[in-house]
């Protein structure tokens, strides 16, 4: 379906929406279009012409982590090495936890305000059970892990790096330490020979 491109002064109010919204999000701050329009010099009904809901507007801000998600899922699906492709996955999955804010509130999320969203989170679950089942196949994983245990085990990760990490950089480190000592026990056993 073709969407009638905005107007330019329509456009930069979304762009500046947009960045408004996510300046709250990284603040940690709650989401409230009223605000969201105060502090974009805008009117109230400017933004709700854009973002109906708060929801819309945070998915909206969420979006272009959750496509780089999806985009690293195709490429890790394209990679030969089950194993390899399953991490380098989790990785960026579990780095993304970490530093997009809006990343975890929309995926837990039990409806999406925007159909894009439904599309995005759906395509990232796929491509990561499919990469989980595609390693348990290989042998290169234990046979009991379920793609509905990576979901509680990434967020597991994801709080602890938030909690004890410090500095965003000290969290991405944080992050690839407790990743690799999971991955390590995922890992299938080998083989007694």
């Amino acid at each position: 379906m073709a969407t009638t491109p905005l107007r330019k002064d329509a456009a930069r109010n979304w762009e500046r929406i947009v960045a408004v919204a996510r300046t709250l999000v990284d603040e940690g701050t709650p989401m409230q279009l009223n605000d969201v329009a105060r502090r974009a010099g805008l009117g109230v009904g400017t933004v709700y012409r854009h973002f109906a809901t708060p929801e819309a507007l945070l998915e909206t801000v969420a979006t272009p982590c959750l496509e780089a998600l999806a985009a690293c899922g195709e490429q890790a699906l394209a990679d030969s090495d089950p194993w390899r492709a399953l991490q380098t996955f989790l990785t960026r999955t579990a780095e993304a936890q970490v530093t997009d804010a809006s990343l975890a509130p929309v995926t837990a999320a039990v409806e999406d305000a925007l159909p894009r969203t439904t599309e995005l989170k759906s395509s990232v679950r796929t491509v990561g059970a499919t990469l989980l089942d595609r390693a348990r196949r290989s042998g290169a994983i234990r046979p009991d892990l379920a793609p509905a245990d990576l979901v509680p085990l990434m967020c597991g990760i994801a709080y602890a790096a938030q909690v004890h990490g410090g500095a965003p950089a000290d969290r991405i480190d944080a992050v690839h330490r407790y990743l690799a000592t999971l991955l390590e026990g995922l890992r299938a056993a080998p083989s007694p020979t």
